[in-house]
């Protein structure tokens, strides 16, 4: 069984067939009803120029969020280092971590959020790509600007998200907590994890190794449900393997009549396996055994669903279903 924290990562798919501003509404509703079922983090992802998912800043999903709840953690999973000035990501937290004592969390990350190259560089204001000492500088001088300019009182709990053996040695090296996107990059999170640990150095921020695993969770009643509601991710995932970053997020009866290829099949089906899919009991035995393989501190899901309802009804459903099986 999960003995460990289970968390919630808000990608803000914007659904074909309604608007972003129906999306932002449905992630003022998802963050009170993560808190109802008492996952203990909420994050936000930074993307840029999709079709799919909404270009809403973490900063701000993290105040609004904020204002609606309580009790739950919340923050960025993350904001993108290469997209913003050190200092401004340390007042932003700072500003959020004092008006919200001990709810903030700054989750750091490198990619782009966006495909499209001219996009990136008009973040970067013409810029090109952040070079790994670039990171390295943007990351410390982020961490620096929280305790020695900013410092307003509460500081929020950072965290380095990582995909790659390198960004596991930086998150050593600075004594970070680390978050691997095991929903991203499967095949990497063990490689990840050894070095992290194998390289940890203590610091103010984290005395030893901590780490969040973030999983793709989809949960339902029955299979016929799961394949359903986990359809219209796969045509994005299936454009994605094409090399298409244009690809919206269809309806679930779209993505049914949508003609995949064997190839996109099997692709689909070897990452679905690395996830938590399927039924209550299939996905919670999942998620204990991945808690078991990585040795992780907490797990992040992610439920990338078309309704809300259903959405929230994936989480809900695991929820039960741990808090309904006895501990052995």
């Amino acid at each position: 069984m999960i003995n460990i924290p289970l968390s919630a990562l808000e990608v803000a798919m914007v659904q074909t067939g309604t608007r972003a501003v129906d999306t932002l509404r449905d992630t003022a509703a998802f963050a009170q009803a993560m808190e109802r079922l008492g996952y203990h983090r909420l994050w936000y992802a930074e993307h840029h120029h999709s079709p799919a998912i909404g270009a809403f800043p973490p900063v701000v999903l993290t105040a609004h969020a904020a204002a609606l709840t309580s009790s739950i953690r919340l923050g960025s999973g993350g904001v993108l280092a290469p997209n913003h000035a050190p200092i401004t990501m340390a007042e932003q937290f700072g500003t959020l971590a004092a008006l919200h004592e001990n709810r903030i969390d700054l989750g750091i990350g490198r990619g782009p959020g966006t495909f499209d190259e001219a996009t990136a560089r008009a973040l970067r204001r013409g810029a090109g790509p952040a070079t790994d000492e670039e990171y390295r500088g943007d990351i410390a001088a982020t961490l620096s600007f929280l305790v020695d300019e900013v410092a307003l009182g509460p500081l929020p709990e950072p965290w380095l998200l990582a995909s790659s053996t390198a960004g596991a040695a930086l998150a050593a090296e600075l004594g970070l907590p680390i978050a691997v996107a095991h929903h991203i990059r499967p095949q990497n999170t063990l490689a990840v994890l050894e070095r992290y640990r194998s390289a940890f150095s203590p610091s103010r921020w984290c005395e030893a190794p901590r780490v969040l695993v973030c999983v793709e969770a989809l949960c339902a009643e029955t299979e016929e449900e799961v394949a359903r509601r986990g359809g219209p991710m796969a045509v994005v995932k299936a454009g994605l393997l094409k090399g298409r970053s244009e690809t919206p997020f269809p309806t679930p009866e779209e993505a049914a009549a949508y003609p995949f290829t064997t190839e996109e099949r099997q692709a689909l089906e070897a990452f679905r396996a690395q996830q938590a899919v399927g039924t209550p009991g299939i996905v919670v035995h999942r998620l204990a055994q991945l808690a078991d393989e990585t040795g992780a501190d907490e797990l992040m899901l992610t439920s990338p669903v078309y309704d809300l309802h259903d959405r929230i009804r994936s989480y809900e459903l695991i929820k039960q279903y741990i808090e309904s099986t006895p501990t052995p």
